[in-house]
């Protein structure tokens, strides 16, 4: 098989230099027998901690803090099995490229069907970010294809920012009742639609990504246009 060039990793983000570091010191102490693909499957367990703990937010408001300990266990799982390969010097670019990006997309569907089946979000709304996250996701794989670019993070925010966003929610919905309890019915398609706090917050996070995809995919588009101009008869 040819070998596959690494796309360059650009990650901007607020956290990125204290994550690295963080990272970096937990590989270099990880023991020998826990491998990259441990700690993806470890990802994708965290990524179901997470639906649980919304799932059970229906029961009790507290289990609000499974899901926040399954951002942990997803971010520990997710950060740190590439990191772990490259501080070994046991990187498999295909493999790693293939697997990573796959299973980046499971987790994000677990989770938002987990959040979608909750009390505190709209299930249709949960699915309208998941696509928006989606979008963006190919645009990222389609760069990465054809320009070695791996963008990790749009306005200083990357995944890590975003965890510990959605963590910080998460505690104000446990100690802050009417966060919670405020409902609106809306009329949607000539159907009556319960919204939260949490449906409005996570629309305005699908409409900055859909900004972001559409702003990105043209200004792509004019570059490529380009570097590949249409032939001429």
């Amino acid at each position: 098989m040819e070998q596959r060039v690494q796309s360059k990793r650009i990650q901007t983000s607020i956290l990125n230099a204290l994550e690295k570091k963080a990272l970096v010191w937990m590989a270099e102490r990880m023991p020998k027998w826990v491998t990259s693909d441990m700690l993806t499957v470890l990802g994708i367990f965290g990524s179901v901690v997470i639906a649980v703990g919304y799932w059970l937010s229906g029961r009790d408001i507290n289990w609000l803090w499974l899901a926040s300990g399954g951002f942990l266990i997803n971010w520990l799982g997710d950060s740190l099995d590439g990191t772990l390969a490259r501080v070994r010097n046991t990187q498999r670019p295909v493999y790693g490229f293939f697997l990573d990006h796959n299973v980046d997309c499971i987790n994000e569907t677990i989770m938002f069907l987990g959040a979608g089946l909750s009390p505190l979000l709209n299930f249709s709304v949960a699915m309208t970010v998941l696509v928006a996250y989606l979008l963006i996701s190919v645009y990222v794989y389609i760069n990465a294809h054809l320009k070695n670019e791996f963008k990790l993070t749009y306005a200083g925010l990357g995944p890590t920012e975003f965890r510990v966003i959605v963590v910080i929610i998460n505690t104000l919905f446990i100690y802050i009742a009417p966060l919670r309890e405020y409902s609106r019915e809306v009329v949607m398609l000539g159907n009556p639609v319960t919204f939260h706090i949490l449906d409005y917050i996570a629309l305005g996070i699908a409409l900055v990504i859909l900004i972001f995809y559409i702003w990105s995919m043209v200004a792509s588009a004019r570059e490529f246009s380009k570097l590949d101009p249409p032939k001429k008869f």
